[in-house]
């Protein structure tokens, strides 16, 4: 503990407020205020708030403990509280530092049909409180993280969308890449590829394997052996039937996961990226739980390029899944780095220059 940060409840220096009823008559989308109940995302919108801007606010049922930080005024409801400004404080990090203390506002939260956080629960607990130029400071340094994750997240969101318009129209073929030109020929999955069940993993299955057990939401154990050591796309048989996967390294796939095995002069690539691009539930032969049939998958009816325009369509998208891996790396690599700089900073094991 640094001798002069005294560590202090919450409710030592200023109570938590509840915020006030809603008038659903006033609620609407096109409002100037967002209105705060019981998630981070806006309920609607009026036009009056009851809370400045740069300010604190946190759910109390439903998302309870979750908190949010708000740039612009807002209208906190009665299921969400807030903190009225104060000389003793700075909103944002009173925010950080609640933020490190959520897991305990979570688990300190009332379990009932909808999970409730109590005033009592906030006011209790105890933080490091600093002088408020250095609480300003705090603040402003791990804002800093928080502002390049978010331009990371616009970011990826926007190449996100640029790949997803690119891969519906070059695997169409509303697209063309230069150099190809000739008209596409309709064809089967099942002449591209030959789909085949996985296996029970019960008799492979091992924490000391070598090998991914895939199941229909991805690497679910490790195997001993091997059911797949060819380069090939993976479809849901039942369940999740609309998350294809690509492998290019041996693995076991369960028996609710299909693999498949490509013919000749196929670019695999190619094919997961189709994958992507189908509308499986239009293929599912269950009115309860979605379930395709080897047979329904070989049948859809595609049009397909010749071997070198699937690689290089293949070989856009792919560059286009590497770019956005590395931002996805960098956006990683970042939120580590802000947890350990407010591991440091609001404990005081490293102090700013001031």
């Amino acid at each position: 503990m640094v001798k002069d940060w005294p560590l202090v409840p919450i409710g030592s220096f200023r109570k938590v407020e509840r915020g006030t009823r809603l008038v659903r008559s006033q609620l609407s989308l096109k409002g100037k205020y967002p209105v705060y109940q019981n998630s981070l995302e806006p309920l609607g919108y009026y036009d009056e708030a009851n809370c400045p801007a740069n300010s604190l606010y946190i759910i109390a049922a439903g998302s309870a403990a979750e908190m949010g930080f708000s740039a612009v005024p807002f209208w906190a409801a009665d299921d969400c509280y807030f903190f009225r400004k104060s000389q003793n404080f700075d909103q944002r990090y009173l925010y950080y530092a609640l933020m490190k203390r959520q897991d305990y506002l979570k688990l300190h939260s009332r379990r009932t049909s909808i999970p409730r956080l109590s005033r009592d629960v906030i006011d209790k607990l105890e933080i490091f409180l600093p002088i408020i130029e250095e609480q300003k400071a705090i603040a402003g340094t791990i804002a800093t993280f928080d502002t390049h994750i978010t331009n990371l997240d616009k970011l990826i969101e926007k190449k996100k969308a640029i790949r997803d318009g690119a891969l519906e129209d070059l695997v169409s073929g509303r697209t063309r890449l230069p150099g190809f030109d000739y008209k596409w020929e309709y064809s089967q999955i099942g002449r591209i590829l030959k789909i085949l069940h996985g296996k029970n993993q019960h008799e492979v299955e091992s924490p000391s394997g070598h090998y991914p057990i895939m199941g229909t939401g991805g690497v679910i154990g490790k195997a001993t052996e091997y059911l797949c050591d060819w380069e090939c796309v993976l479809i849901g048989r039942k369940g999740t039937i609309d998350q294809p996967y690509y492998m290019n390294t041996p693995f076991w796939t369960i028996d609710t996961l299909y693999y498949s095995r490509p013919a000749e002069n196929q670019c695999v690539k190619f094919q997961y990226y189709l994958f992507c691009t189908i509308n499986w539930y239009d293929y599912t032969e269950s009115s309860g739980r979605p379930s395709l049939t080897r047979k329904a998958i070989e049948g859809i009816v595609i049009r397909l390029p010749r071997y070198e325009e699937q690689k290089a369509i293949a070989d856009v998208l792919t560059a286009m899944d590497d770019e956005i891996k590395a931002l996805e790396d960098e956006r990683y690599k970042m939120i580590q780095i802000r947890e350990a700089a407010m591991d440091d900073l609001l404990t005081g094991r490293v102090r700013l220059m001031m």
